[in-house]
Formats: structure tokens, C-alpha cells, sequence
């Protein structure tokens, strides 16, 4: 009798092939499970790379079509603006809520035009390959390969408007 070991003389006892036993199976599902946790990492690290990198593209974007730029941030206060007047239609704010409400709004506005987008596509390219490596994805290799001539790109803002700066600053 194959595969079976008799327990006493009148009984037979089953033994089960290796890859059945108990402590087998339950080392299997662990290694399974810690594998499939880090590819969840893994996928959400990559993820975020690439939309870090996406996000450093519409900086880009924005400072090749600067009117791109003021389009978005126009829209913005538009759709803020609105949803303030709703507010104040519905007598949820006060009059002069409302105006500091505006003048904030405003001001978030004209600060955020006055940026200077080659400095966020910087950092947030700097950011890509900083923060979600490794894994050594796409997104990561192209950041790292775009940053040093979006510095010298930002640099060259810098001194075009005079503002003095030293290399540690803005690295």
C-alpha cells in the first residue's frame, strides 16, 4: 500500500504528499500574501511618480503658454467667485464676508500668476525621482533626466528679473 503508513495493525492512516501539508499550505498563502502586498506598493509608488511627473509637465506646459497659465487660474476664481456669490445669495455669509472672501480669492490669484512655473516644474521633477524611487520607473528616469536643465532654466529666470540668489537657494 502506497502512501499509506498503518497507525495500528487495523487501521490505515493517510499521509499527505508535502505540498498538502498544513504548515506548507499556511507558508504558501503568507509568501502569497506578501507578495501581493508589495505589489500594491509597488503599483501605488509608481502611480505617484507618474502623476508627480504630470504635474511638473503643466509647469512646463504652463511656462512655454503662459496664457495656458492665466486661462486655468481665471477659470478657477470664476468657479470660486460663483460659488461665493451662491453664498451670499443664500444669506449663508454676510456682505462683508463676502468682499474678504473676494479679496483673498483675488489675491490667491494674482500670487499664484506671479509665480514662476519653471520653479514648481523643478521641484515637482525633484520630487518624482526623490520621493517615489525606487522602483526606478519611467516616470522617475525621465524626471531625473528633465531637472537639471529645468534649474537652468529657472536660473536663468531668476537672473533675466535681477533676483539674486546662490545655488544652495534653489537647489
Amino acid at each position: 500500500m502506497s502512501g499509506m503508513m498503518p497507525a495500528s495493525p487495523s487501521q490505515p492512516v493517510m499521509v499527505s504528499p508535502w505540498w498538502k501539508q498544513r504548515r506548507v499550505v499556511t507558508f504558501g498563502v503568507i509568501l502569497v500574501a506578501i507578495g501581493g502586498v508589495y505589489g500594491l506598493i509597488y503599483m501605488d509608488v509608481v502611480l505617484r511618480a507618474k502623476e508627480s511627473y504630470l504635474q511638473a509637465e503643466k509647469y512646463m506646459e504652463w511656462n512655454r503658454q503662459p496664457e495656458k497659465k492665466k486661462e486655468f487660474f481665471d477659470l478657477k476664481f470664476e468657479k470660486d467667485k460663483a460659488a461665493l456669490q451662491r453664498l451670499l445669495d443664500k444669506k449663508k455669509i454676510s456682505e462683508e464676508e463676502f468682499k474678504q472672501r473676494l479679496e483673498a480669492l483675488t489675491f490667491d490669484r494674482d500670487y499664484a500668476m506671479g509665480e514662476s512655473s519653471l520653479k514648481y516644474a523643478y521641484q515637482w521633477y525633484k520630487d518624482t525621482y526623490e520621493l517615489f524611487s525606487p522602483p526606478e520607473s519611467k516616470w522617475v528616469r525621465m524626471a531625473r533626466a528633465k531637472t537639471p536643465e529645468t534649474l537652468a532654466l529657472w536660473k536663468e529666470e531668476l537672473r533675466a528679473k535681477k533676483i539674486p540668489f546662490d545655488d544652495y537657494m534653489v537647489e
